[in-house]
């Protein structure tokens, strides 16, 4: 697996759908995933320090989890198959880990909550793995070759 961090969330030119942009500095590979409306405000929330009175979704995942002795240790993106991600959400309970399928977009904002690692496959790095985020994002394309120039200006949901 490849530790990966959050690097941004940005939205595709064409469709303005939101895309999750993870990166590997080490490696200089960024993988973008596309998720849904909400999913990347839950995301963007944590990532900006929002407080809400009431705990949202994702935190009463986060606090069942720890409300019954688990710990999520790792989120993982373990395949992609026809542009489509799969993730699984690792839990710690009893000394014994165990693994949750998730959507990647939904794992990850439980993985800001809990302040867990996000990891990638090798298979996915090798699928969807980049190195240009302006070129993938403007062509609508899940894959691409060259992510170098890519800054945070370039995002649209600010960090």
């Amino acid at each position: 697996m490849v530790e990966m961090q959050i690097y941004g969330l940005a939205v595709e030119n064409d469709s303005e759908a939101p895309v999750l942009v993870l990166k590997n500095e080490e490696l200089g590979i960024v993988l973008p995933i596309w998720i849904g409306a909400m999913e990347a405000m839950a995301i963007s929330l944590v990532l900006d320090e929002v407080a809400f009175p009431r705990p949202m979704t994702h935190d009463l995942l986060l606090d069942t989890i720890l409300a019954l002795g688990g710990k999520v240790v790792s989120v993982d993106i373990v395949d992609i198959e026809k542009g489509t991600f799969y993730a699984e959400i690792n839990v710690e309970t009893g000394g014994e880990v165990r693994t949750i399928d998730s959507r990647p977009s939904d794992a990850i904002a439980l993985a800001v909550r809990a302040k867990c690692p996000v990891r990638a496959s090798q298979k996915v790095i090798d699928v969807a793995g980049t190195k240009d985020a302006e070129e993938t994002l403007s062509k609508g394309s899940r894959t691409g070759d060259d992510f170098e120039d890519l800054s945070p200006d370039d995002f649209k949901y600010k960090m």
